[in-house]
């Protein structure tokens, strides 16, 4: 009899990832990124941001299309919700990472996925933001994720997935720990 052997297929190319991260060990210089956005104001609290272009593996890269993003803020601040507030993409961008680094992890120990469900809350007293009370602080008091995930794994097993994803996430590292922001007038 012979033993069934299970195809995995998370959409995720891991032989891909892992030959870059062996051919980044041997030039490590062009494992260093740097990615940007373009935004610019369109009226009130609307902007519109565009990402085309980023420097990796030692020079200029461009996305396949160029994106773009309308941030504004709801009604209820006396603007005209155009968009996801800047806040809501910090959210966006948190779940896009874990989830995709879930899907990654995933297909490298060999487990299939059938669902992955991030559901995301930021709490905020606005009052800093407003300038009410300048001892509130202006960004998230906390973020909460919550996974639901269907897999063919043990609650262990999805447990260490979401832990290594956790580990090894840029935005989760770029929310938990200090990073120097400059803001410059040209």
């Amino acid at each position: 009899m012979y033993a069934e052997t299970l195809q995995v297929n998370n959409g995720v190319n891991v032989n891909a990832l892992l030959g870059a991260r062996e051919a980044l060990a041997q030039a490590p210089e062009a494992a260093r990124f740097t990615w940007r956005a373009s935004c610019n104001w369109v009226n009130g609290t609307h902007s519109q941001a565009t990402v085309d272009g980023y420097y990796g593996l030692g020079g200029e890269q461009r996305h396949k299309t160029r994106f773009t993003f309308d941030a504004d803020h709801p009604e209820v601040f006396a603007s005209e919700d155009n968009g996801a507030t800047p806040v809501e993409y910090v959210l966006v961008g948190l779940a896009g990472c874990l989830t995709a680094g879930i899907a990654a992890v995933a297909q490298n120990r060999q487990i299939q996925l059938r669902s992955v469900k991030a559901s995301l809350e930021g709490s905020m007293d606005i009052q800093g933001i407003l300038g009410m009370d300048s001892d509130v602080r202006n960004g998230f008091d906390d973020v909460k994720v919550t996974f639901e995930i269907d897999a063919d794994a043990t609650r262990k097993e999805i447990e260490a997935l979401v832990a290594q994803s956790q580990k090894r996430s840029a935005v989760y590292d770029i929310l938990t720990n200090p990073t120097n922001v400059s803001v410059h007038v040209k």
